[in-house]
C-alpha cells in the first residue's frame, strides 16, 4: 500500500522543533514500511501546499498524525475535513467527533444527556455570572488539549480563587470550564475498534506534599519535574473486576456516544465510593511507542507493530464504507419515497442526475 503520513509540520519543522512529533512519525513509518508499504510524510504548514500533494498522491491510506496546525489543536478537525472533502482513506476520528470532543463543554453535555457520569461542570466566558457548582473546582480551557492551561493553580477552593483564575484564563482563552474536582484515583481506557484495552492507572503517590493529584500540562511535558515524577502510569491498574468491568462500560458507551473510530482513550476519575466519572474523551491520543495507548496494548499483548496495522486496518474499512455510499444514498432515497425500491443499485447514478 502506498501511505501517506500527515503531521504537524509548523510545529515539526521549525526553527525550534518538536522532536516528540518527528519521533513518532519516524515509529509509525518504521513499522508501516516493515509490512511492506511504503511511506510518504507529508508536513501540514498553514500555506495549504499540503493538500495539492494529497490530492495528486494517489494514496491507499492517510495516517493521520496531525494534532492541530502550528500548534493550533482547534484547526485539527480541519486537517480531517480535508482528508474527507478528498475522500481518502484516513487513520483515526472523522472531523465531527474530533470537532466535538475539542469542545469540552459540548460533548460533556452529549455524555450528561446521554446518562453516563460526568463531574458536574459550567462553561464561562468573559463578563458572565459564575454558577456554583461547589468546591474544590478545577478550571479548564473548553477547547484545548494535552493539558494546555492546566496547572496546580487551576484547583480552587474559594469563590475568591475562582474569579481570581477566570479572569487570568479568559486572557488567553474565550470559554472556560469549572468543573468539580473529584478526588480521587485516576485511570485511563485506551480503545482499539470497538474494544477496551487494558485499563491504566496515575499512580499519583510520588507527588509532592500539598500539590493536587492532577495530570498538569508540566506532568506530561517537562520530563523530570516533580509533577512528572508524581504522575506515573501503571498499567494494567489494580481494580476489582467488578469496577473494572464498570469502568470499561462506561468507557465504551461513551466511545460510542460521540461516533468514536478506530482508536482513543476515555480518562476517568473514581471517586471515594468507587464510582467512575468521565474527565475526557480523547479522539487522537499520543501513539508514540511509549505512550499510553502503546503502553495499554502491551499489555494485551498488542506489540507497538501490531497496533499500527491495526489503526491503518480501520483506517482502510472506513474506504470500504464510503465505497458503499451509492447503496446508502439509495437507501436514503427509497425512505424518503422519492425512488421505486425494486431499482437496481446500478441505475441510482441517472435516478440521482434525474432528481437532481
Amino acid at each position: 500500500m502506498k501511505i501517506a503520513i500527515v503531521f504537524d509540520g509548523a510545529s515539526a519543522i521549525a526553527a525550534f522543533p518538536d522532536l516528540l512529533i518527528l519521533d513518532t512519525v519516524e515509529a509509525i513509518e518504521r513499522a508501516i514500511v516493515e509490512e511492506g508499504n511504503t511511506v510518504t510524510r507529508i508536513p501540514v504548514h498553514p500555506d495549504g501546499r499540503w493538500i495539492e500533494r494529497l490530492r495528486k498522491g494517489r494514496f491507499d491510506l492517510v495516517f493521520n498524525m496531525c494534532e492541530g496546525v502550528d500548534g493550533v489543536a482547534a484547526l485539527e478537525p480541519s486537517v480531517i475535513a480535508v482528508l474527507e472533502l478528498l475522500g481518502l482513506p484516513y487513520t483515526g476520528n472523522s472531523s465531527f467527533t474530533t470537532g466535538l470532543c475539542l469542545r469540552k463543554h459540548v460533548v460533556n453535555t452529549l455524555l450528561s444527556e446521554a446518562g453516563l457520569p460526568v463531574p458536574e461542570f459550567v462553561a464561562v466566558r468573559p463578563g458572565e455570572t459564575v454558577k456554583s457548582i461547589g468546591f474544590p473546582a478545577i478550571c479548564k480551557p473548553a477547547a484545548e488539549d494535552a493539558s494546555i492551561g492546566i496547572e496546580q493553580k487551576s484547583v480552587v477552593r474559594t469563590r475568591r480563587a475562582l474569579l481570581s483564575r477566570l479572569e487570568a484564563m479568559h486572557e488567553r482563552w474565550n470559554a472556560v470550564i469549572v468543573q468539580r474536582y473529584v478526588e480521587g484515583r485516576e485511570v485511563n481506557v485506551g480503545v482499539l475498534g470497538d474494544q477496551a484495552l487494558p485499563i491504566a492507572e496515575i499512580d499519583f503517590s510520588g507527588m509532592p506534599k500539598g500539590k493536587w493529584r492532577i495530570v498538569s500540562y508540566r506532568s506530561k511535558w517537562e520530563t523530570g519535574s516533580d509533577e512528572d515524577i508524581g504522575t506515573a502510569p501503571r498499567c494494567p491498574a489494580d481494580l476489582a473486576p467488578e469496577l473494572a468491568e464498570e469502568i470499561r462500560r462506561v468507557a465504551l458507551q461513551a466511545w460510542r456516544a460521540v461516533g468514536g473510530h478506530g482508536y482513543g482513550r476515555v480518562d476517568m476519575r473514581i471517586d471515594r465510593e468507587g464510582r467512575p466519572w468521565i474527565l475526557e474523551v480523547n479522539p487522537n491520543p499520543d501513539i508514540a511507542p511509549d505512550a499510553g495507548l502503546a503502553r495499554m496494548a502491551n499489555a494485551a499483548g498488542i506489540s507497538y507493530p501490531r497496533l499500527i496495522r491495526a489503526v491503518c486496518q480501520a483506517g482502510v474499512r472506513r474506504r470500504i464504507e464510503v465505497g458503499d455510499a451509492d447503496r446508502l444514498w439509495a437507501l436514503a432515497f427509497q425512505l424518503s419515497g422519492g425512488v421505486d425500491p425494486t431499482l437496481d443499485a446500478d441505475l441510482f447514478d441517472s435516478a440521482r442526475q434525474a432528481a437532481s
